[in-house]
């Protein structure tokens, strides 16, 4: 026979009553959720989702390069600007006002293919 407990928690009540509300729409109470969670982590030897920082990091190479929400790193430190202003100022280069106006170009460019 197995034996309960009760346990005291703090926890921020705007929060909880968001997760209330949540669970109860899944037809679960706070402390049934809260069960379901403990029997997880006796399962998985861990908590049963993954924890870790998912703000974007600045990493202050002086290119404005960073890691993401998505945790993929967009390095501009490996970016040549001076070869992109180049082209910019090449009066060869097109350039496009709005994306339509881009595919228009390459639809006649197919077109005469």
């Amino acid at each position: 026979m197995s034996k309960n407990t009760t346990i005291n928690l703090r926890v921020d009540s705007e929060v909880k009553e968001q997760a209330v509300e949540i669970l109860s729409s899944l037809g679960l109470t706070l402390s049934e959720a809260f069960n379901l969670m403990l029997y997880q982590v006796n399962i998985v030897r861990g908590l049963p989702f993954e924890v870790k920082h998912r703000l974007p990091i600045e990493l202050n190479d002086g290119y404005g390069s960073y890691v993401c929400e998505s945790g993929h790193f967009h390095g501009y430190s490996n970016f040549n600007f001076e070869a992109v202003e180049k082209e910019i100022n090449d009066p060869q280069t097109k350039i496009y006002n709005s994306v339509d106006e881009m595919w228009d170009d390459i639809d006649a460019e197919s077109a005469d293919a």
